[in-house]
């Protein structure tokens, strides 16, 4: 089972190399890590995927987390309800045989065009986890020359806020 950590963490060098730190010396291997400036620029809101087999793992690498000086709030979210999107930039090859049926499926993943060359289109799209794979294995006939992915990030659904979580 994969687990969701929505982590809040003071926005200071070094903070990233100790948390991923942690997972290295524990061997557990971060899936997805997406990080950035929450609505205060004091704190940075970390999203991590890991896998999670043993709950007791989890548990573990949860509290040595919670232990580190720069970690202000952790919280487990698989079970709770959030939202989640992820980015995917896809550079496929593209000419004039084939560039109706990628606008095509462009259109219907509700992606957009960022670039276009002579001979190859830059896509973006952004969505669950199911879709932003689905529009990759869409494309991938056309020949996919480069591909980058974000990391999932998350906000878990309601009045939840960072003070009464």
């Amino acid at each position: 089972m994969k687990h969701t950590l929505s982590v809040l963490v003071e926005n200071r060098p070094g903070v990233l190399t100790r948390i991923a730190g942690l997972f290295a010396r524990r061997g557990f291997n971060i899936n997805s890590l997406a990080v950035g400036e929450t609505e205060d620029p004091e704190v940075s809101r970390m999203t991590i995927v890991v896998d999670g087999e043993d709950e007791r793992i989890i548990e573990q690498v949860t509290k040595q987390l919670n232990k580190l000086v720069d970690v202000i709030k952790l919280n487990d979210i698989t079970q709770d309800e959030f939202v989640d999107r992820e980015l995917i930039m896809i550079k496929v090859c593209c000419d004039s045989s084939n560039r109706a049926e990628i606008i095509q499926i462009v259109d219907i993943f509700r992606a957009r065009i960022v670039d276009m060359g002579r001979n190859t289109v830059i896509i973006e799209a952004t969505g669950d986890g199911g879709k932003v794979s689905a529009i990759e294995t869409s494309l991938k006939p056309f020949g996919i020359k480069e591909l980058v992915r974000t990391g999932k990030v998350a906000l878990v659904r309601g009045a939840k806020n960072r003070h009464n979580e």
